[in-house]
């Protein structure tokens, strides 16, 4: 009845296979894993579940109608493997009841639940007290962060929120303990009781089976170490005495990286933190990042990245999708099918999948506001995307080329733009994150601006109904010098520091021979951000900032502060620095 990996309580956590429950907690598959989000079960018009993920299941135990065992141990069918182990109603059902249990324990609870093969009810069998995130102090946040990047060796499923060192060691029996040194880290198939004894001395374990309730997942939380499971192969990958990095503090994905790498942790009491005279909020990639720092005395999200989630969780380019029929590259419509399995509509996996991943980012925040931002991919990012090649223009300077605002009323994507209209709209009226706060990148124009949001009303996300906010972001030199009219269309104002400085200065932001004369601090990047938030202010519009440089640079935060902005968006791990900086200014 909370994350398992963070301790954020909003949520529900059901994980599912096949057959008896003995495989998942055995940890021989890798389970269905479903999220819902609490606060929206009250309300009987939402439905929402924040995150489906399929399962590989490869297996299943069953009971044996002869020989000496009662049960054995068969592969699950094709179809199984493919097919979701609970309809949205019974992971509904089974969220309801978990809250219910909680309520009436009135702490968070783990409990493990059942489906009759005959007559197709779900039972609730077992309940006890969550002994590992709900003993933690609610105000510590203890934060671990790589310094260094290094070479990815393999990736699974990650297990807690710290990263480790030492070496691999590859056992196939919990036995051999003569074998195994205290601080090495354990690669193995799978664990279970047995291995008791060895996993107290690990410093991380790595697993080829597994998803989040196996029992190498449970016993690493309890122990306080990082865990990648449901890795494949890592026995096969890994060396033995190999010296390997094993890092969770990068999303959902458990990365195992060559040699010891630099880390960093810190034990933050967030009561000690003293109060900051500028609203803060934080920006948010994936899923992932927004649970991990659910705790962050923050005001909400200013900027969710759409384009993450389309990259890492869809995969496929929108038009792709739509246009399957017009696609001549086999490979392409292999990999689409592929990924699209069971679903009759191709453009409901991108619907659906962008929704639960918007309304997963929004859920730790819920009610304050989470800002997120429609996709802001360039035309050659556009075009890495799984059929994205044959739908996007060649550009020498796509920085400044077809992207943003311009391709929303384009006949090129307007409709792939439909699609992202559709997901924000069932994130906030069917899944029930009604805290969503959409935003434009990259407007260059009031007429441009006039375009997208008809294109939006036209798709049911017109401005004020539904009490829906959009904001756009400042990051062309025209949003300043028009700040007041932009004003009278928008409900509020991202500066994007990094555009707005590439474009002010005349630098591309990734040159590296101008990599030196790229500074946010300039006096004319500075003179630009003034002028906005007055002008912004005639209007009661509200300004914010999502750009890299508060992060980064204590005496940007501190001028920003100075200069009456509404809101800083930061990056998580920076936030209490910041805290700090701008307290000592007060």
């Amino acid at each position: 009845s909370l994350d398992t990996d963070t301790g954020f309580p909003g949520v529900v956590v059901i994980s599912a296979a096949w057959g008896l429950g003995e495989t998942v907690v055995q940890g021989s598959v890798t389970p269905d894993e479903y999220r819902v989000f609490k606060t929206a079960l009250d309300n009987e018009r939402y439905r929402p579940i924040i995150q489906k993920t399929l399962g590989a299941k490869e297996k299943k135990i069953v009971y044996s109608k002869g020989g000496k065992s009662t049960t054995k141990t068969v592969e699950a069918s094709h179809k199984e493997k493919k097919s979701f182990v609970l309809s949205d109603d019974e992971i509904l059902e089974l969220a309801r009841w978990a809250r219910a249990i909680e309520q009436h324990y009135d702490k968070p609870m783990d409990m493990e639940w059942a489906k009759d093969g005959d007559s197709q009810k779900l039972y609730c069998v077992q309940a006890r007290p969550e002994t590992v995130q709900s003993q933690k102090k609610a105000q510590t946040l203890e934060t671990y962060s790589l310094k260094e990047k290094g070479d990815i060796i393999l990736t699974g499923v990650a297990i807690g929120q710290s990263v480790a060192t030492g070496k691999a060691k590859l056992l196939d029996s919990p036995d051999r303990t003569d074998q195994f040194e205290d601080g090495d880290i354990l690669v193995t198939g799978r664990t279970d009781p047995d291995w008791g004894p060895i996993m107290k001395r690990a410093s991380a374990i790595v697993t080829d089976h597994g998803g989040r309730t196996s029992h190498a997942a449970i016993v690493s939380r309890e122990l306080g170490i990082p865990a990648v499971v449901g890795t494949d192969d890592a026995t096969q990958r890994l060396r033995d005495g190999q010296e390997v990095t094993v890092s969770c503090v990068e999303g959902d994905s458990g990365r195992v990286y060559e040699g010891a790498l630099e880390f960093e942790r810190e034990d933050i009491d967030l009561d000690a933190l003293p109060d900051s005279p500028v609203r803060l909020m934080i920006n948010i990639a994936s899923p992932a990042g927004s649970m991990r720092w659910w705790r962050l005395p923050v005001d909400g999200i200013g900027l969710a990245r759409m384009e993450f989630i389309i990259n890492d969780l869809i995969k496929v380019h929108p038009m792709a999708l739509l246009r399957y029929d017009e696609l001549k590259d086999k490979d392409v419509k292999n990999q689409i099918d592929e990924l699209t399995r069971g679903y009759e509509d191709r453009s409901a996996y991108f619907v659906e999948h962008l929704a639960r991943g918007i309304a997963s980012i929004a859920a730790p925040q819920y009610p304050a506001p989470a800002v997120v931002r429609m996709s802001d991919f360039k035309t050659n990012e556009y075009a890495d995307l799984v059929g994205g090649k044959g739908f996007e223009p060649h550009e020498e300077n796509p920085m400044i080329g077809f992207r943003g605002a311009s391709r929303y009323y384009s006949d090129r994507y307007r409709d792939g733009f439909a699609l992202e209209c559709k997901a924000i709209k069932m994130a906030r009226e069917e899944i029930g994150l009604d805290n969503i706060v959409i935003m434009l990148p990259f407007v260059r124009t009031l007429e441009e601006a006039d375009k997208v949001l008809k294109v939006m009303e036209d798709n049911g996300l017109g401005r004020g109904q539904n009490d829906l906010l959009v904001y756009m972001m400042c990051e062309v030199p025209s949003n300043v010098f028009l700040a007041e009219e932009f004003a009278e269309r928008f409900d509020g104002f991202s500066i994007g520091s990094n555009d707005l400085t590439q474009l002010i200065l005349g630098v591309g932001r990734d040159s590296e021979e101008l990599s030196g004369l790229f500074d946010e601090r300039n006096e004319a990047v500075k003179s630009a951000i003034r002028t906005v938030i007055e002008r912004a202010h005639k209007k009661d519009c509200k300004v914010s900032i999502c750009g890299q440089a508060p992060s980064d640079y204590p005496d940007f935060a501190r001028f920003l502060a100075s200069s009456g902005i509404d809101t800083i968006s930061l990056n998580p791990d920076s936030v209490v620095n910041v805290i700090r900086t701008l307290s000592k200014t007060v």
